[in-house]
């Protein structure tokens, strides 16, 4: 290779490395298609116009994501994360444990069962068994992660002699699934068309918790 054109070859590998990683341009088409999405549902809704909205060009679109499903569960996660730290503060530093699991709780259950957050988890299972790696991406970066970010607390409970408790991701999981009982499922299958009311997720939170220490609270000495 000459002189002249490694810096070229050079110049070229260092821009295919940086495309796509303008978080400007990606938030610029997240707010785009979050608008499709929202005026036209997930089916009808296509890249070509999801560009349109953005502000881009179909090609660079498509650098930053590589069809309309991967795009979706993007806008997705920039939601949940949101959305998450709302609800994961309820376990920051709060000595009391039920009263933290109270918190975290319903406020779970608030966010899994708001219209935007069903409607995604009907689309991901709905393309899951031919993007089996989208679905897999979606169940690590959500439900496993909180289960992990909530089996961290309770571990540290159990530290303090708070909790008794072998498993503590197994234990976090449990209270998590405990927390959404009669709740989403209604949801996701639209046999519930509202989201719950406030009083009805906190009798079943309320319960979950009940549950939870009859099994993992320390004993009384």
């Amino acid at each position: 290779m000459n002189e002249t054109a490694e810096p070229i070859v050079k110049a070229t590998a260092r821009n295919r490395r940086v495309a796509g990683m303008d978080p400007e341009k990606r938030r610029q088409i997240l707010d785009g298609a979050q608008a499709v999405f929202a005026a036209q549902g997930f089916d009808a809704a296509s890249m070509s116009e999801i560009a349109a909205v953005a502000g881009v060009s179909k090609g660079t679109l498509y650098v930053y994501f590589a069809d309309k499903e991967h795009l979706f569960v993007a806008l997705i996660e920039r939601e949940r994360e949101t959305q998450k730290a709302a609800v994961f503060d309820a376990l920051n530093d709060d000595p009391d444990v039920v009263r933290a699991l109270t918190r975290f709780g319903e406020g779970l259950a608030h966010l899994l069962t708001r219209d935007f957050v069903v409607s995604a988890h009907r689309i991901v299972i709905g393309v899951a068994e031919r993007m089996p790696d989208l679905g897999r991406d979606f169940y690590e970066s959500g439900p496993k992660l909180g289960g992990y970010r909530l089996a961290q607390f309770l571990a540290g409970k159990a530290e303090q002699g708070l909790l008794s408790l072998d498993d503590a991701y197994l234990a976090a999981v449990q209270f998590i699934d405990l927390c959404q009982s009669t709740l989403l499922r209604p949801r996701l299958f639209n046999a519930m068309r509202e989201p719950p009311s406030d009083d009805e997720i906190h009798r079943v939170v309320a319960s979950a918790v009940a549950m939870f220490m009859a099994r993992y609270g320390a004993p009384r000495r």
